[in-house]
């Protein structure tokens, strides 16, 4: 899952972006508005962390003119504790949840994994498919009840696909939500990744659609 920070404060854009990473996240990160306005535009993020008190163009602007472009992705807004006008001004304009500054990160990071789940139809914080558990409190997923021994870029692979359960992921859609925009993206390592998945997993897990990507489903009893 791909999620875009937005912070103008170096130090604490480093501090989130640190915890995200280490748990299986793929962050890119912006440092004034009419950057963030520009990458949330043209990249496909699964959640973006906007601070309202940005360089340039405000994040209020920014999420209003993502929201007037039809950009859809949900938005959690930053705002100093005593500005409980940004909060409604936020949610007015299109936010889908605050954190007030300073903040904890296991609340950042419990309200940002709301905000995937909302986003794709879950309502628990563990996703089941079939015997193949992930749970998002602790990055990890479980295959009848036994951990699941993953490198990063298999577990965030398998994370798209089950929070997607279901659904046709193309390889380009996968290459987007894996890869942050500063790094070399193959769209043929993803079948790299899938080959290994499937040695991980019952076969019948990841299904091939012909020409359109793969889909996860729960296996047939």
């Amino acid at each position: 899952m791909r999620i875009l920070v937005v912070e103008d404060d170096l130090h604490l854009l480093q501090q989130i972006k640190e915890v995200l990473t280490g748990q299986g996240y793929v962050v890119d990160t912006a440092t004034d508005g009419e950057q963030a306005h520009y990458m949330g535009s043209v990249e496909p993020f699964d959640a973006v962390v906007l601070d309202l008190g940005l360089p340039q163009i405000d994040g209020l602007t920014v999420l209003k003119r993502w929201r007037a472009e039809n950009m859809t992705m949900p938005v959690l807004i930053l705002t100093a504790r005593d500005s409980w006008h940004e909060k409604v001004s936020g949610m007015d304009a299109g936010a889908d949840d605050y954190v007030t500054k300073p903040f904890h990160t296991q609340e950042l990071l419990a309200r940002i994994r709301a905000l995937l789940r909302r986003a794709t139809g879950h309502a628990s914080a563990t996703l089941l498919c079939g015997d193949l558990v992930l749970d998002t409190r602790q990055s990890q997923f479980f295959l009848d009840h036994q951990s699941l021994v993953l490198t990063g870029h298999e577990y965030k692979v398998l994370a798209y696909l089950i929070h997607r359960q279901g659904q046709v992921v193309s390889r380009t859609e996968l290459t987007e939500h894996i890869y942050a925009q500063d790094q070399d993206r193959d769209s043929n390592t993803i079948d790299v990744f899938i080959g290994r998945l499937r040695k991980k997993l019952p076969s019948d897990y990841i299904q091939t659609v012909r020409g359109l990507g793969y889909k996860l489903v729960e296996p047939h009893v």
